[in-house]
């Protein structure tokens, strides 16, 4: 049988082909749902491919091909966010505007990241509870509303009777306070993961 790139047999290329065009769609959604820009998301997704490709130099094969797949997307993603250099919450805020504020779920850790991750995720939603309990119950119900549920202001204002532009106060005025409360919370874990 002839040997392709030195080590590899036609037939392994072959099976490697086939592996990647059943699993590519749905590992290219594993991924994209983990890392929110395209082009980091392909480059992970091509280095998986390729430790799939280097496998075949071991000397057992890879048994479920798929499961091993997603462990080592998984385990390429979890390299990629150590590696990237953390951006600090209040400029994550700060860049969406001043009455928005960053998609809080995307600054949270995923769930799917293992017991510490979890563990951040779950103290960052308690002080992101404790944060909002702090909050007037106007500015509270604003923020919510909008951030939360997608409401918009025009509906809010519809439904409150208040102005648009007293509602962007309040939410205004909810960021800020949000802002500051956890910028110490995400600075901590940020000095717990260099």
């Amino acid at each position: 049988m002839a040997q392709a790139a030195g080590w590899m047999t036609a037939e392994d290329e072959e099976r490697i082909s086939a592996q990647i065009a059943r699993e590519s769609p749905r590992l290219r959604s594993f991924v994209r749902r983990r890392v929110a820009d395209a082009a980091d998301a392909e480059d992970i997704l091509q280095d998986v491919f390729f430790e799939l490709v280097e496998s075949y130099r071991l000397p057992r094969p890879v048994e479920e091909v798929g499961a091993w797949l997603f462990r080592v997307a998984r385990n390429r993603i979890a390299d990629f966010f150590r590696k990237k250099r953390p951006v600090a919450f209040t400029d994550l805020a700060s860049s969406a505007g001043d009455d928005d504020l960053a998609d809080i779920v995307e600054l949270l850790p995923s769930a799917d990241a293992g017991p510490e991750a979890a563990y951040a995720r779950g103290l960052l939603l308690e002080e992101l509870d404790a944060a909002l309990a702090e909050l007037p119950r106007e500015q509270r119900e604003v923020f919510i509303a909008h951030e939360i549920e997608g409401r918009s202001f025009k509906d809010l204002a519809a439904g409150s009777g208040e102005s648009i532009n007293t509602l962007l106060s309040r939410k205004r005025y909810a960021v800020l306070h949000l802002r500051e409360r956890l910028a110490d919370i995400y600075d901590e874990f940020i000095d717990r993961g260099e």
